[in-house]
């Protein structure tokens, strides 16, 4: 196989507008080669996506799934360039697609890594660079070890990074972009809410007896102690004198 090497990938990004990380994928894919690597990411919908991704999407749909039994549900915005696209049935299928991709992913937060705050990237930064396993690394090592562990940890954390449902050779992003190649305009999801039923309320523990007790104004039962069992006292034997009694004469 030919070394993937940074003018080849150069290159391809120049022949195909794709991005730098989708253009060598596409090469260790195809090997090195440079024209079944530009084929590779016409199949995915990768080359046109990237050409459409400046161009304004200011269109587009809000739709909502709610899971079976009514207990999780989403909203999510896609967006596309055109109110002729947004009506388009497969477009509506694609922004179902991925609502239910956001209720199948109960640790997604955010849309892409660019979304997530600073503070939060810190955070976990700090947690993976104070871990056990680390101790005695040399400090390059480490640096290395952390930020590998960061960026899959923030993948998890994203809905573009998650591999897609009903096909887990590809990402959610991947999705997107064949939709791009499809429809011929840039796709871009943009926010979700996820509504969890009871979530954030604290439910108080009750006593059901206490309450019905309550309601009707008396006190609740109590449970009455069962006593134990006592052994019989043996019954009493008639004493007799010592001696019988004599008849008289």
């Amino acid at each position: 196989m030919a070394e993937i090497t940074a003018k080849l990938v150069g290159e391809l990004r120049q022949k195909t507008g794709a991005g730098m990380m989708d253009c060598k994928k596409a090469l260790t894919e195809t090997g090195g080669d440079l024209e079944q690597a530009a084929d590779w990411l016409r199949k995915k919908g990768i080359s046109s996506a990237e050409k459409k991704a400046g161009k304004v999407a200011a269109e587009g749909i809000v739709d909502s799934y709610i899971h079976t039994g009514s207990r999780v549900g989403v909203l999510v915005e896609v967006n596309c360039q055109t109110d002729f696209v947004a009506r388009n049935d497969a477009f509506k299928k694609l922004v179902q697609d991925i609502a239910k991709q956001i209720v199948a992913s109960q640790q997604v937060e955010y849309v892409k890594i660019a979304d997530i705050p600073a503070e939060i990237v810190d955070r976990e930064k700090a947690i993976e660079m104070g871990r056990d396993d680390l101790g005695g690394k040399p400090e390059a090592i480490k640096e290395k070890i952390v930020q590998g562990r960061i960026e899959k940890r923030l993948k998890e954390l994203c809905l573009l990074d998650q591999p897609y449902i009903r096909d887990q050779n590809i990402t959610v992003d991947e999705l997107v972009k064949q939709n791009v190649a499809q429809l011929g305009e840039n796709i871009q999801v943009r926010r979700f809410v996820r509504f969890v039923l009871g979530e954030g309320i604290q439910k108080e523990e009750s006593d059901f007896a206490a309450e019905v007790a309550a309601q009707l104004g008396t006190a609740a039962p109590k449970a009455e102690p069962v006593a134990e069992a006592t052994p019989e006292a043996a019954p009493k034997e008639d004493k007799q004198d010592g001696k019988g009694s004599k008849k008289k004469k």
